[in-house]
């Protein structure tokens, strides 16, 4: 872990600020491993029900070493268990997600966690807000990434007193 690498307990909602972070600190999060029953979960809450997540001999067939997790399934579980450290019980606003890249195939037994650089921490025309970009990287069992993208949040400052600005 580098000097400006932090791992975060699981706890859900923590209290961390816009000031907490800044551009360089990366934070990771838990993992988890990848079941069929998240790609058959998967398949029927988005209706995804392409067959190189389903079935076996299509995926095989295709070049992969088994069924493979669907894309967005990946970034969505990296989003989720980057929560769990607790850096978003201050967010305002989640501003969206940008250049994703599946660069690696995700597979059932894989075991992925994400690990997140804030590439950009600035304030905004409001003093009780702020903007943190995250470059996110799913990461597997292998050290592998599978896969990369960029999300944005709104992120609330400390009050001016708490910022010897009072």
């Amino acid at each position: 872990m580098t000097s400006t690498e932090r791992r975060y307990a699981v706890t859900g909602q923590g209290n961390t600020y816009w000031e907490d972070l800044s551009v360089g600190d990366v934070v990771r999060g838990p993992g988890v491993t990848i079941t069929d029953s998240h790609l058959v979960q998967w398949a029927g809450l988005t209706g995804d029900w392409v067959s190189l997540h389903l079935d076996e001999e299509f995926a095989t067939a295709a070049g992969f070493a088994g069924r493979i997790a669907h894309g967005p399934l990946s970034m969505s579980l990296s989003l989720g268990l980057l929560t769990q450290t607790g850096i978003f019980g201050n967010v305002i606003a989640w501003l969206g997600v940008d250049r994703v890249r599946a660069l690696a195939p995700v597979l059932i037994g894989d075991t992925i966690h994400p690990e997140a650089e804030v590439i950009v921490a600035r304030p905004t025309s409001k003093p009780t807000r702020g903007i943190w970009t995250l470059e996110y990287r799913t990461v597997n069992q292998r050290d592998e990434t599978a896969m990369t993208f960029t999300s944005s949040f709104m992120v609330r400052r400390r009050k001016a007193e708490e910022n010897g600005r009072g």
